[in-house]
């Protein structure tokens, strides 16, 4: 997709996030995905997979609940997409991934780990939930309205979910670190690497810290807080790395992902990446066209034709309310 700035390339791959995926990678009010003045919007798309035709409808409502269809049949939610199409996405906002807190990190490798280790996929949730009700256990005894006999079980719980957790994450980690250096490599980003240094909490370690944990009310040790470090050479990106190489590194982890996922599921994910070409030059333009050859269709947005990393199967030209092929 090519056009100017404004013209509306973003919004338009958009549309095709919520329409593959369920939901929009910009937002999760739906009303901001419909255009002011209107009820609702509605999107629709046909295509293949692997061989097999398939057709997918996305209805929005201001005042209704979202709707999908699937091959003519309504899926309960519309989230139950992504477990249909498999969809990576870059944006310029992708670069919290490096540049943001280690909450943003751990929220992207969980992702990372549902969509690679799908039998493991609740994990996050269900370890999330515990610390929930151990925190709230915490606050009760401290305020003397319950016995620290209260605390045992979900202290069990916090401990046997966090190990498993920090176990699947190592895994997920490890599927994820080869092929993210060789990506890197490739794009120019020499010695890229991932470090998760955790250990699993256990229920003697959470105890020890209990007095702590009743002063804070909070859990203060377990995966909750740990963190997932991006190097490129011997520099940490998130402090030493400039907004091309962070940009290189996202690129890198996705392009990873997307290998591993076409291993497993032997089938390719679609690739929406907007704005992924600035700060590149020509080279690094024509490294990533030659890593994005090697399967699965990719949507692309530049401001001009030239800008594309390669000779691409089909052009969308986008102005303001119009896309011509071309």
């Amino acid at each position: 997709m090519v056009g100017p700035n404004g013209a509306g390339k973003t919004n338009l791959l958009e549309a095709v996030h919520v329409a593959v995926q369920g939901f929009s990678p910009r937002t999760r009010s739906d009303v901001e995905l419909i255009r002011f003045g209107e009820a609702g919007a509605k999107l629709a798309l046909r295509g293949t997979r692997n061989t097999a035709p398939i057709e997918i409808e996305v209805v929005l409502r201001r005042h209704d609940g979202k709707r999908a269809i699937l091959n003519g049949a309504r899926l309960r939610a519309a989230e139950q997409l992504r477990r249909e199409v498999a969809t990576l996405t870059f944006t310029p906002d992708r670069l919290a991934v490096v540049k943001a807190g280690p909450a943003v990190r751990r929220a992207y490798f969980d992702r990372v780990l549902e969509r690679l280790v799908p039998a493991r996929a609740r994990l996050p949730t269900e370890y999330a939930a515990a610390v929930g009700q151990r925190n709230a256990a915490l606050r009760r005894v401290a305020a003397g309205l319950s016995s620290r006999d209260a605390l045992g079980p979900w202290t069990a719980r916090v401990a046997q979910l966090g190990a498993e957790l920090v176990e699947t994450r190592r895994e997920a980690i490890r599927l994820l670190t080869q092929r993210f250096a060789l990506h890197g490599d490739g794009l120019g980003l020499e010695g890229a690497r991932l470090v998760y240094e955790a250990e699993p909490p256990t229920a003697e370690a959470l105890e020890g810290r209990l007095e702590t944990d009743l002063a804070r009310g909070t859990t203060g040790a377990g995966p909750h807080l740990d963190d997932v470090r991006i190097f490129g050479g011997r520099h940490e990106l998130r402090s030493f790395g400039s907004q091309g190489e962070q940009r290189l590194a996202v690129l890198a982890l996705l392009l990873a992902e997307a290998e591993l996922i076409t291993e497993r599921h032997k089938m390719p994910p679609l690739l929406l990446l907007d704005d992924v070409l600035s700060e590149f030059d020509a080279g690094r333009r024509r490294a990533l066209a030659r890593l994005l050859t090697r399967g699965g269709q990719t949507l692309i947005t530049a401001t001009a034709r030239e800008l594309l990393p390669a000779e691409p199967d089909q052009v969308l030209r986008v102005s303001p309310g119009a896309v011509e092929a071309g």
